[in-house]
């Protein structure tokens, strides 16, 4: 301890530089919107690598579940491809044609070599970056459910907030009703969410279906997010305090689905010149 200090007071000159240099690079990429985002980038590019070589060395001890779940998904789609012609496949991604008045949904299969479920602000890392269509604020959904949703893209590797994120809300609503209210984590289990500001005069039961609303245009409308395991009504409220179990196992997650909606630009504009109409009235 003595050395330590010794070494400190003999150059705390040198000290005082890295400390007030560290703290100017920090300034710079907080405050400074082109400086983080290459920072970011950057930084997506080099943690991409390491979590992909610690995935590739894992993953192998996971390949027989891995491929018990792809071949259950490849059977599934199989089956869907085959009842509805609407479906265009090609190597890379599923195409979901709809007529023209509805939305367009591109489906690009990624592969998460990061994920955290212990934290408050959890978030994960794929495999594929703007190089494979990859761009922010697009939709991570599996065959189990929904997932998260892009933040920060490289070349190469994403990442993203995953539903286990207390920054970040989803917009669900009951299957049998159609009420919806917003869901989020409690920040305790891994497995359990609260999902909120559903009336108290709507009909819910312990297992009902919550599914994604539609109304953002980041997922498309009944993705499945959990079951209602159970409710109550506080005191002094208009709306119920609902449980819900998570459809996504977060711990075993491999593979996943990022969701782009092809209309969403258009979706966007309008809602911008909805915004700025409002505020020049």
């Amino acid at each position: 301890m003595r050395s330590l200090i010794r070494y400190l007071l003999k150059n705390h000159a040198f000290v005082l530089f890295i400390l007030l240099e560290t703290l100017a690079l920090a300034m710079v990429f907080n405050y400074n919107s082109f400086q983080k985002a290459t920072y970011l980038n950057s930084a997506n590019r080099v943690t991409g690598k390491v979590y992909a070589i610690y995935q590739s060395v894992t993953g192998y001890f996971g390949l027989t579940k891995i491929n018990r779940e792809l071949a259950q998904e490849n059977a599934r789609l199989r089956m869907l491809l085959e009842n509805q012609p609407e479906f265009i496949a090609n190597t890379d991604s599923i195409f979901l044609n709809l007529p023209e008045s509805d939305s367009v949904y591109r489906f690009i299969p990624a592969e998460i070599i990061s994920n955290s479920v212990n934290r408050p602000f959890n978030y994960i890392t794929l495999n594929k970056g703007s190089r494979h269509g990859i761009k922010p604020d697009m939709g991570i959904i599996s065959a189990s459910g929904i997932v998260g949703v892009v933040g920060q893209v490289s070349a190469s590797y994403s990442m993203g907030l995953s539903v286990l994120n207390q920054r970040w809300s989803i917009s669900a609503k009951l299957k049998k009703n159609g009420y919806y209210g917003s869901l989020i984590w409690d920040g305790i289990d891994y497995r359990m969410a609260n999902f909120n500001e559903i009336p108290l005069h709507v009909d819910v039961a312990v297992g009902d279906t919550v599914v994604t609303s539609g109304y953002s245009s980041i997922f498309p409308e009944g993705i499945l997010v959990g079951t209602v395991t159970g409710f109550s009504e506080p005191d002094g409220e208009n709306y119920y305090s609902i449980q819900v179990r998570l459809s996504v196992d977060f711990k075993s997650l491999s593979h996943v689905e990022v969701v782009e909606n092809r209309l969403r630009n258009e979706i966007d504009e309008l809602d911008k010149k909805l915004r700025e109409d409002g505020q020049t009235d």
